[in-house]
């Protein structure tokens, strides 16, 4: 059974579909990357996950409970959130904040000095459990953030752009610490734009666009679906738009596109191999100064599956 399941989960505002028919399964101990533009749908999904909105129709399930009013509280027990915001808390110091959320969890006495002693240590903050909270840096909210929906030991993680606005060494600290989190068999869901850190820490990627889940798999798998082809890049040290003729006519090749500073190339592979491409350039008097073939990464499978559609 999924720890994370979604069935025709849709979701209206009026006219505007925000979700439609979304069908997901997240197995426990999965680290699922949830990617996609702006308007995509990501956040909806993770707030009706996370029992704060109810889907216009479809169902969501967590560990087999459907995800509703019914099951609302025994949900909760089983989830931390995390939204994409941190909220504002006057004058509250860190060790506060956290016993405020670990009482909302009926954790008290004992129990409740050494969870947050914990949390704190998994999350490095322990040295400042008597800052106020509006003091603390962006990342050190997060990682808090973080430390807060830990306080219960939930199975299941919800994390939406958990990395938004930090800043390098803060998200280098935030990713490892969702490695850590992985490693202690934790199922996560983390919605993200910053796509190869998504990389180094899922283990499965689902792409939405428009509400609708376009694909969906490991890493390996949907690089492989992206990869419809070769794509080259090449400079000459002259002549470019003969050199983009001469190639365009070459059978195997499939476009040239000169729009750049320099020529970008798909061809297929079947039909004409790279180095046979450099050759014919040499020989017809087109010095080269480059000539790359494209790498396909994440962000690349990420523009190349996706139009670039919103809602």
């Amino acid at each position: 059974m999924p720890m994370i399941q979604t069935i025709n989960l849709t979701k209206r505002y009026g006219d505007l579909m925000a979700l439609s028919n979304l069908n997901l399964e997240i197995e426990q101990g999965d680290c699922f990357g949830f990617i996609g533009p702006n308007g995509a749908g990501k956040t909806t999904t993770i707030k009706i996950l996370a029992t704060l909105l109810k889907p216009t129709w479809g169902e969501a399930r967590i560990d087999g409970l459907s995800v509703g009013p019914v099951n609302a509280r025994a949900v909760r027990s089983i989830i931390g959130y995390v939204p994409d915001y941190f909220g504002s808390y006057q004058d509250m110091v860190v060790k506060e904040y956290l016993e405020f959320f670990a009482a909302a969890y009926d954790i008290n006495g004992e129990q409740r000095e050494r969870v947050i002693r914990d949390v704190l240590d998994l999350t490095d903050l322990s040295y400042k459990i008597d800052a106020e909270v509006n003091s603390l840096s962006r990342g050190m909210q997060q990682r808090l953030s973080v430390a807060r929906v830990l306080l219960h030991d939930p199975k299941v993680l919800l994390l939406d752009e958990p990395a938004s606005g930090l800043d390098p060494r803060a998200r280098i600290e935030m990713r490892e610490l969702l490695k850590e989190l992985h490693r202690m068999g934790k199922t996560i869901l983390i919605s993200s734009h910053i796509l190869l850190e998504l990389a180094d820490l899922c283990n499965k990627v689902g792409i939405v666009e428009q509400g609708a889940l376009r694909f969906v798999g490991t890493i390996d798998e949907i690089l492989e679906r992206a990869r419809s082809g070769v794509v080259l890049h090449v400079d000459v040290a002259e002549r470019k738009g003969e050199a983009a003729q001469l190639l365009a006519a070459i059978p195997g090749v499939e476009e040239v596109d000169m729009s750049n500073s320099h020529l970008r190339i798909q061809i297929n592979p079947e039909l004409i191999t790279p180095p046979v491409i450099a050759e014919k350039l040499v020989t017809s008097g087109f010095p080269l100064t480059r000539f790359d073939e494209e790498k396909v990464n994440l962000e690349t499978a990420f523009m190349r599956l996706t139009k670039g559609l919103v809602q």
